[in-house]
């Protein structure tokens, strides 16, 4: 058991600070890593580590993932980041549109996509405007966290969530969407009044993003990915079939294109996410079967934590997100959640604890990575103080709106 244990504990450290320390293996690297050495240290046999993966997250995961890849693809995100910052607006109004669009987008799309691809071209545009890009890229990166906090397809985690509480489509909006467009105006309100007075660039100052060629629409490949999704979301809603098939069938779909290579196309899958949730998969199961888990949970309920209290839990969510990772905290504590009365509000938790303490610093979301890595390679310094300062309040209010929901939903 001891050997298992210090598996556990590095796999996690290494989710906790981005990679193993001294070495070049990263969270991904880690997860799989992690999983071999509990095969070969016979923490868990072959055939409960092949049974310890859930075949129906990682499809509903993969599926998914094709949809919303097909619209970068299709160049979709570049044409709404182009047309949504060329408005002939005011700076804050044109945030308030940003952090709507943010919203949208990651609610029925993967947030993470999202992210990668609109950040450099958000940069490009509010340069190409002489605006600030700080405030724009900040607000859109919590709208992103925000929205996808929604729905059940809107982040990998809330797939993961659903698929194990076996979460309707439509139970899960209930439960999650209220908060989540509560959450945007005081969002809009924080960024805005931080950045008052300095929405333009200041002086003289320039900075010169890249250039980008011209933003090319391919309408049709956009259209039959639009089809697709809402078939998707609808089929989601309406058809008894396993998710997983939904998607599964979404993504074979749009691999079959005369205009797109499925080679293009899978290019854009996210395969290090899905590979580090297959590994964790192995090393949770590992450890579930040592009993410390269940120990700690009963230690804990005895000195009065009981990770059943639902809004107790929504901050130990919070808390354990921001310092491991959002995945790997939902995987973490799953399978310890058993026996919950309420699971749609189970969700809500899991879903809004990670997702709206994902603002609170740059490492508390894959969405915040990769907006300052983004924004930095396009010569725009987000600093990890700055991402912070904005951050904070903007968390603080947004977990106070989901704790008080929280406590509605448990009366």
């Amino acid at each position: 058991m001891d050997l298992t244990l210090l598996i556990f504990l590095l796999v996690y450290l290494a989710m906790g600070v981005g990679r193993l320390p001294g070495f070049r293996l990263d969270r991904t690297g880690a997860a799989l890593v992690g999983m071999l050495a509990m095969l070969v240290a016979g923490s868990i046999s072959p055939q409960a580590a092949w049974d310890a993966i859930d075949y129906r997250t990682i499809g509903m995961l993969f599926g998914l993932m094709v949809v919303a890849a097909a619209f970068m693809v299709s160049g979709f995100y570049a044409w709404t980041a182009e047309r949504v910052s060329s408005l002939k607006v005011r700076p804050p109004v044109l945030l308030a549109i940003l952090i709507l669009t943010g919203c949208v987008l990651s609610s029925v799309l993967t947030n993470d996509v999202i992210a990668v691809a609109m950040t450099p071209l958000l940069v490009s545009a509010t340069l190409a405007r002489r605006l600030n890009p700080v405030p724009f890229l900040l607000g859109f990166c919590f709208a992103t966290n925000i929205g996808s906090a929604a729905t059940l397809i809107g982040s990998p985690h809330n797939m993961i969530v659903g698929q194990t509480l076996q979460l309707s489509f439509t139970g899960f909006l209930g439960v999650a969407l209220l908060p989540s467009l509560a959450a945007l105006p005081v969002t809009w309100a924080i960024v805005a009044f931080l950045y008052r007075g300095r929405w333009e660039l200041a002086g003289d100052a320039t900075a010169a993003a890249a250039p980008r060629p011209a933003v090319v629409l391919d309408r049709g490949e956009t259209a039959k990915a639009a089809l697709v999704a809402a078939a998707v979301i609808l089929a989601f809603v309406l058809s008894p079939w396993p998710r997983e098939l939904i998607a599964l069938a979404a993504a074979g779909v749009l691999l079959v294109s005369r205009k797109v290579s499925s080679g293009d196309l899978l290019s854009k899958v996210d395969n290090n996410l899905i590979l580090l949730v297959v590994g964790l998969f192995v090393v949770n199961a590992a450890f579930a079967a040592t009993g410390v888990p269940q120990a700690l949970v009963a230690d804990l309920r005895s000195a009065g934590l009981d990770l059943h209290d639902l809004p107790v839990l929504l901050w130990i969510v919070a808390v354990v997100s921001d310092v491991i990772g959002n995945n790997p905290t939902v995987m973490l504590l799953l399978p310890l959640l058993h026996g919950v009365e309420n699971p749609e509000a189970l969700g809500a938790v899991l879903s809004l604890g990670t997702s709206f303490s994902g603002n609170f610093i740059v490492f508390g979301s894959l969405a915040g990575i990769i907006t300052v890595e983004q924004a930095a390679a396009n010569g725009i310094r987000i600093s990890f103080g700055e991402f912070a300062r904005v951050g904070t309040p903007v968390t603080v209010a947004c977990m106070a709106i989901a704790t008080a929901w929280i406590f509605y939903l448990v009366a």
